[in-house]
C-alpha cells in the first residue's frame, strides 16, 4: 500500500513536468514571464514596458493585426515570437492580447 502511494504520489508529481516536455501549451502569464519580460518589464530596446499606458496607446490604436504581426514576425529590436520559435502562433496570440489587457 506504501509502494502504491509513493508511486502515485511521484506520478502526479512528474506529469505536470512531462505534459511541459511535450509541448503543452503555456498559459499567457507564462510566456510573459519566461519570454516577454526580459525586455518589457525594463523597457529595453524601447520596448513599451507592460502596464505603460501612454507607452501602449499609439501601438493599440494601430490595431490588434499589427501587434500581432509584429510579435510573430519581429519589429525594430524584438526578434519574431520573443526569440523563442518555440512558441506557437496561438500562445504568441494570446500572450499579446494579456500584455494589451495589462497596459489599457
Amino acid at each position: 500500500m506504501k509502494t502504491t502511494l509513493v508511486f502515485t504520489l511521484f506520478f502526479l508529481l512528474l506529469l505536470p513536468a512531462v505534459a511541459f516536455c511535450q509541448g503543452q501549451p503555456m498559459a499567457p502569464e507564462q510566456v510573459y514571464q519566461k519570454v516577454c519580460s526580459v525586455c518589457h518589464n525594463t523597457g529595453v530596446a524601447g520596448a513599451p514596458k507592460l502596464g505603460d499606458k501612454e507607452a501602449w496607446a499609439p501601438r493599440i490604436a494601430e490595431g490588434i493585426d499589427k501587434l500581432y504581426a509584429s510579435a510573430l514576425n519581429g519589429d525594430g529590436a524584438m526578434p519574431a515570437k520573443g526569440g523563442n520559435s518555440d512558441l506557437s502562433d496561438t500562445e504568441v496570440r494570446e500572450t499579446v492580447d494579456y500584455m494589451v489587457d495589462k497596459s489599457k
